[in-house]
């Protein structure tokens, strides 16, 4: 139950502080598209050396799954960290609707262009972010305690130039949230399906790439 409330509690924070910053630069424009990208990867930092160490901090049902499918992760567990993902995007969403007011569609995110377009940038961008938590939590050779800042600084540079694209959303609850609250859900389902392809492959190809040979050979 302590990991559960503590992947509600992350995804809650990276909706409330990414969708809002969303909904406080379309009331204000005090932030800037930089500025949006940049709390995503705070705050995705942030969370991860708050609860890292409680849940493993994925906030993402596209990482639990790709964790999942690479045995880094059991099944078992897994249902239950995506039902706490969800609803604490969902209540982040709710709380930014319910004090910001309907702006920008509560941050939904949402494609500039085609689906079929969305979809393959949802996945790179979503394979980037894997790719990276594979390395840093996965292998003893990387730096694992500069993690919260790798993986942050991903989140910032996909949304930085993916974010005008997609929303550069790399996560099916973050998605869920402001579409529910808006009820805006326009191309819902290629966040629902791109991310966990995404993560999976990077997962397995960050698998295949890590194997050492035997020193003997």
């Amino acid at each position: 139950m302590r990991s559960l409330l503590a992947e509600a509690i992350g995804t809650f924070a990276l909706v409330f502080a990414g969708c809002g910053a969303i909904v406080v630069d379309a009331k204000t424009g005090a932030l800037g598209h930089v500025g949006v990208a940049f709390t995503f990867g705070l705050v995705i930092m942030v969370m991860i050396y708050a609860l890292g160490h409680i849940s493993g901090a994925h906030f993402n049902p596209a990482v639990t799954f790709a964790f999942a499918v690479t045995r880094h992760f059991p099944w078992r567990r897994a249902f239950g960290y995506w039902a706490a993902q969800a609803t604490g995007a969902l209540v982040g969403a709710a709380l930014v609707l319910g004090s910001l007011g309907d702006h920008a569609h509560d941050g939904a995110t949402l494609p500039a262009g085609s689906q079929g377009q969305a979809f393959l940038w949802e996945l790179v961008l979503t394979f980037f972010l894997m790719f990276v938590i594979m390395a840093v939590a996965t292998d003893t050779r990387a730096v694992g305690e500069a993690a919260a800042i790798a993986v942050g600084g991903t989140v910032g540079l996909d949304a930085m130039f993916g974010g005008p694209v997609t929303g550069a959303s790399m996560n099916p609850a973050r998605s869920l949230g402001p579409a529910v609250a808006s009820g805006d859900f326009h191309g819902l389902w290629l966040y629902f399906v791109a991310p966990p392809l995404g993560a999976a492959l990077a997962g397995v190809t960050y698998q295949f790439l890590r194997h050492e040979p035997d020193a003997a050979n």
